[in-house]
């Protein structure tokens, strides 16, 4: 009885929720009153707001509960069923928040350094949007062919704006080389951009070594460390067409086509997906960053680790409708 006593209904999380929908406009607002030297106030630009709204996480405004297997989540009627749910999921770690007000909806290990495989792509893809030129031609030579298991051949060029496509839709290796090396002149170098670019959004359990996340123990990071840099780019218009795109006929410069299907499987079978990366390496296990929105809630989701191909798409869907579900967000 006790424990029904403390846990709110459904109805009370609602309430809760709308709470919260202004949270992040109140901390945003707490630093936009900052005073300059002069007593004005110094407001905050639309990149530091995209940057404070990326790190938002909140944890303390609804009552919370561990799940025998390690995982958190919210504490609801519901919630003897939903840890079942979660300690049955394969996945070593995930991080769940709903978008709007940061709400941590379920967590795992999620501050638990683990390789990121192809989830690095992401950040390959935003330093190519924010710093390249999507008109330069790229090559693919011999000092980028490296992986070899990738759809782009040797000899290929694209426009940087379609190798970046290219690279995101099917998670391709050399693609990421070849963006790094025109980018950066060289991979080191790439990777230093790279390395900074996780250190300004403060990244602080992620480095990188290489631009596609090839098994390194120099290159790993976190669930919480993907969901911010997911959220990031997410907020970037450019990119998330590109992840939200399930198939594009993508030109080379000799005039042939490439036809690219998404490798991120939820953008055709679950309702509301709007994108983001899968990865995988035998290190990695099988991960994949979500997002879904529904009735004007989105969530964001980072799994790492799954079993199998299948099982990181089935199990992301259980905690994005475990998610929605808490929000009271009908399928």
């Amino acid at each position: 009885m006790k424990q029904r006593q403390t846990t709110p209904s459904v109805h009370t999380l609602k309430a809760g929720l709308a709470g919260l929908a202004g949270l992040l406009l109140a901390v945003c607002a707490a630093a936009c009153t900052a005073l300059g030297g002069k007593g004005e106030e110094k407001m905050l630009g639309p990149e530091e707001i995209r940057v404070a709204e990326s790190r938002q996480i909140d944890t303390t405004s609804l009552p919370r509960m561990a799940t025998p297997g390690g995982a958190t989540l919210v504490a609801t009627p519901d919630s003897v069923a939903d840890a079942l749910l979660l300690d049955e999921l394969s996945a070593q770690a995930w991080i769940l928040v709903a978008d709007s007000s940061g709400l941590l909806l379920s967590e795992k290990q999620a501050g638990q350094r683990m390789f990121p495989a192809s989830l690095t792509k992401m950040m390959t893809s935003m330093l190519a949007l924010e710093t390249g030129r999507l008109t330069d031609s790229v090559r693919i030579t011999e000092d980028v062919f490296l992986a070899k298991d990738s759809r782009v051949r040797l000899g290929d060029a694209y426009l940087l704006g379609n190798m970046i496509r290219e690279m995101m839709l099917q998670s391709d290796n050399d693609a990421a080389y070849a963006l790094a090396k025109h980018l950066g002149g060289d991979i080191p170098s790439f990777c230093q951009l790279m390395n900074e670019k996780a250190a300004y959004l403060g990244m602080d359990s992620t480095h990188f070594d290489n631009p596609n996340g090839m098994p390194s123990d120099s290159t790993y990071s976190s669930a919480r460390d993907l969901l911010v840099l997911t959220r990031y780019c997410m907020r970037d218009s450019s990119f998330s067409a590109i992840a939200g795109t399930a198939f594009s006929d993508i030109p080379l410069l000799d005039g042939r086509h490439l036809p690219c299907q998404n490798t991120n499987l939820l953008l055709e079978s679950y309702d509301g997906c709007i994108g983001v990366k899968t990865g995988f390496t035998r290190r990695a296990g099988y991960c994949l960053a979500s997002a879904a929105r529904r009735n004007g809630q989105t969530l964001f989701l980072v799994l790492l680790g799954s079993k199998s191909h299948t099982s990181r798409f089935t199990e992301s869907a259980a905690l994005l409708d475990y998610g929605f579900r808490v929000l009271g967000v009908a399928q």
